[in-house]
């Protein structure tokens, strides 16, 4: 347990040193749905209609912006490969390094988004639907992406990749988190969406590790 602990104070201090890296998803979140007011419009109607769209395939190409990373430096400088011959259990510290993601990466865009949601005309209801889903959702965004790492983390310039392989598979996620915010919007239950989404959040907490594990060990092979 102290080495798993290890690892995540780690990550977090490598996040925070590379400031940049770390703006990166945020500004990219910001920027993208700033822009599709000035495209669409300012009633907001339009914008009720289309912001939980807009705010969560912003979540999820900011989230790919920092994935690319989660094991980059580990894999260069060697660190990777000393704690895959190290006692503490690989899935373990994958799951870790996972959390470190979802913390520096995608817990800020789900702090930013009461502003977001606001500045999309948003109402209270459709607001407290999308918190649900972020919050359920996001952290499915960095298990299933530390698949795909695991699988491109020897690959030089593996973003386009990583992309392709992440992208199809973030559909249904969207279809449903989607769908509840809508719900919400007509007063109408939304407790369906948030249980499949729950239920996927779960199966990936159950698997993704042992996943993510071996693909960081087909990958150094």
């Amino acid at each position: 347990m102290a080495a798993l602990m290890a690892i995540l104070k780690r990550d977090l201090a490598l996040a925070y040193r590379q400031r940049a890296e770390l703006m990166q998803p945020m500004l990219f979140f910001i920027l993208v749905i700033s822009l599709f007011p000035l495209a669409v419009g300012p009633e907001p109607k339009t914008l009720q209609l289309i912001g939980p769209g807009v705010i969560w395939v912003a979540a999820i190409l900011s989230s790919l912006l920092g994935l690319e990373r989660l094991f980059r430096d580990d894999f260069q400088d060697g660190s990777l490969e000393q704690l895959m011959l190290s006692s503490t259990s690989l899935p373990a510290a994958a799951l870790v390094k996972v959390v470190a993601h979802w913390l520096t990466s995608i817990l800020p865009l789900i702090i930013l988004s009461p502003l977001l949601a606001l500045f999309l005309h948003l109402s209270e209801p459709m607001y407290w639907a999308l918190l649900k889903t972020l919050l359920l959702g996001t952290p499915l965004l960095s298990l299933i992406g530390g698949i795909a790492v695991g699988l491109t983390v020897g690959l030089n310039r593996g973003g386009v990749l990583l992309a392709l392989l992440l992208l199809p598979v973030f559909i249904p996620l969207l279809i449903f988190a989607t769908s509840a915010v809508e719900s919400a919007s007509m007063q109408l239950q939304y407790s369906a969406q948030l249980a499949i989404i729950g239920a996927m959040f779960l199966f990936s907490l159950a698997l993704a590790p042992f996943a993510i594990a071996y693909a960081l060990r087909v990958s150094q092979t």
